[in-house]
């Protein structure tokens, strides 16, 4: 009699502490999830950089950080951006099309409305130091990097600068020939635009603080005027190429001994597989260049006959061929994201909302009409790849927009339309448009309907 009770007393205490054990146990598992540190994020960005000016898509330049960075990522074959640098940038801290709001090419003034929810803005709000080392190319003074977001910014304000005296190209209404800042104040400083750009990000990286990081590293290069130490072009002279590119191989592999010291602070500090790194290009690579007049003559006798590589990929800087828009681009974070081939679309407005979901923020983004999506579900297999995905590119002569494998291009100028089937013709030599009118009618209803969103010039 005395076990019977002393076995219903035990039963009944365990009925009560189960359900509290339970709970301690959910809520030890909650507290651990919100415990969990969100990921830092870098952004690396370079200028000008073609399809095939990088080594792992076997480009004669040597860039063994960037190579190795590629080999441990996920490689994007169809990253998709805008033609030339602002547009490309705007999408990217915004997440929408450029566009949305009157920007088609490179911009200065007010680029950005002010108070416009930007990747920085969002991620400040939710305890991110944000940071951003390079080229802004945004807006000019007074529309700079601390009122879109940054904690701290250094680098330039304009389109690109002599990589020495850190000066802008020309003087006009909107921009000065100084550019070269720190926290949005204007700075002279001696040394190289690549090393400087370099050691700020790695400033960043080593820097105490309790939160995560996102660090914004938009280099200079490989955009002319290109002016590269013996150290780099030195590597180059054995080559039988044009001069200038092999000033732009030495620019480009300048840049990746840059990257590699990134990743090597990572290491050192401890935060390597804790971070994010993104690398993509903003535009495809461009032609040719020279002057007599900018950059105060200075480069006059040093013309740039032959600049980046897109092959074998159609068209050039500008261009809405695939050469002009299609960039290389990989995502790694180490022991998270397995390495791999996406061979999925996607369009440079997919980062603001894939970070966010990357970060694991709480926070529905729909008010914000975003045009990019959030491929993070995609990048960790939780979702199945989106192959049907629609896209939409403005610039001052031509629109395009692709659905699925199909693309469509219109030229403002003539009213004439070009059809191509990425799936059969990524090389872009084949116009459909005569044989599949259809074609032309439903995607060109298309492009309206974005275009209907659009601000007005």
């Amino acid at each position: 009699m005395k076990k019977k009770h002393i076995y219903c007393a035990l039963s009944l205490l365990l009925f009560v502490i189960n359900p509290l054990l339970a709970q301690h146990q959910e809520n030890s598992a909650s507290q651990n999830q919100e415990a969990e540190d969100p990921p830092n994020i870098i952004v690396i960005i370079p200028d000008d950089l073609g399809w095939s000016d990088v080594g792992y898509h076997g480009s004669e330049i040597s860039t063994p950080n960037i190579d190795r960075l590629a080999a441990s990522s996920i490689r994007f074959d169809h990253q998709y951006v805008y033609p030339t640098c602002t547009p490309t940038r705007v999408s990217f801290i915004t997440g929408r099309y450029p566009s949305r709001f009157g920007v088609t090419g490179p911009d200065y003034g007010e680029v950005i409305d002010m108070g416009t929810p930007t990747l920085p803005s969002l991620l400040q709000e939710n305890g991110y130091h944000t940071a951003i080392a390079g080229k802004w190319h945004m807006g000019s003074p007074p529309y700079t990097p601390l009122k879109y977001g940054f904690d701290a910014s250094y680098g330039f304000f304009d389109g690109q600068i002599d990589p020495y005296t850190h000066e802008y190209k020309t003087e006009t209404a909107t921009t000065r020939r100084r550019s070269w800042h720190r926290n949005d104040e204007y700075l002279d400083e001696e040394g190289h635009a690549t090393d400087l750009i370099t050691e700020e990000a790695i400033r960043v990286i080593n820097e105490k603080r309790a939160n995560p990081f996102f660090l914004y590293v938009a280099y200079s290069v490989p955009h002319h005027p290109l002016n590269e130490p013996r150290e780099w072009t030195s590597q180059y002279e054995h080559l039988t190429m044009s001069p200038s590119r092999k000033w732009f191989a030495a620019s480009v592999t300048h840049m990746d001994d840059g990257i590699g010291k990134i990743v090597d602070a990572l290491n050192e500090t401890g935060q390597r597989e804790n971070t994010i790194i993104l690398f993509i290009s903003d535009n495809g690579g461009q032609k040719s260049w020279h002057s007599d007049t900018l950059y105060h003559g200075a480069y006059s006798d040093k013309p740039h006959t032959v600049l980046g590589n897109n092959y074998p990929l159609k068209g050039w800087k500008q261009d809405l061929y695939e050469g002009g828009i299609r960039v290389p681009a990989f995502i790694n974070w180490k022991g998270t994201l397995e390495s791999g081939t996406a061979e999925m679309p996607v369009h440079v407005s997919d980062w603001l909302p894939t970070f966010y979901g990357a970060a694991g923020i709480d926070r529905d983004l729909s008010a914000l009409q975003l045009d990019g999506q959030n491929i993070w579900p995609y990048l960790t297999d939780q979702q199945p790849v989106n192959t049907d995905r629609r896209m939409y590119w403005k610039v001052p002569h031509q629109s395009a927009v692709r659905e699925g494998a199909w693309k469509l291009i219109e030229d403002h100028d003539t009213g004439g339309f070009e059809l191509y089937n990425l799936d059969n013709d990524f090389r872009e030599t084949h116009d459909l448009s005569e044989e599949y009118p259809e074609k032309v009618e439903q995607l060109t209803e298309l492009l309206e309907k974005f275009e209907e969103n659009d601000r007005q010039e």
